[in-house]
């Protein structure tokens, strides 16, 4: 995990402004470091509640450089969390995150606490709670005669 947010940052370090002022919360390299780290570490994580993990990065450490830098910023930011995202994606999960906490469904039970099922790797769910995904992975049923569709 911290080899990605290195990598993004080694690549982003020469275009940090430097600091006005000696701030006690750190310096301008510190403060975009931490950010990767972070950023990376949520999607590791958190990747099915982190919508746009670029843009977020990108806002965060986009103070830290010049305007002429902006571009350039967005794109290695979105390049990397790309990357970073399919590469977590591929990983075998053996209910376990890359962290080392249990994986545990989306859902929550009839009584209100969470399900304590392994999810599937695809969205989050269990197989019991597979009604709940999007449905965007849900083919709707086409009839033969155009224009129409069979209810499901």
């Amino acid at each position: 995990m911290y080899q990605l947010s290195r990598s993004i940052y080694r690549e982003l370090a020469p275009q940090i402004l430097e600091d006005q002022v000696a701030a006690a919360s750190g310096s301008n390299h510190e403060r975009v470091l931490r950010a990767c780290e972070a950023a990376v570490y949520r999607l590791a994580t958190d990747r099915h509640y982190f919508a746009k993990p670029s843009k977020t990065l990108f806002r965060e450490i986009r103070i830290y450089f010049p305007m002429s830098a902006q571009d350039r910023v967005f794109r290695v930011v979105d390049r990397y969390m790309t990357f970073a995202r399919q590469w977590f994606e591929a990983q075998p999960t053996h209910g376990y995150d890359l962290a080392g906490n249990r994986l545990e469904c989306r859902a929550t039970t009839r009584k209100g606490t969470p399900c304590q099922r392994v999810p599937l790797p695809h969205n989050g769910y269990c197989p019991s709670h597979q009604h709940l995904a999007d449905e965007d992975f849900v083919a709707p049923e086409v009839s033969d005669t155009p224009g129409t569709q069979v209810a499901a």
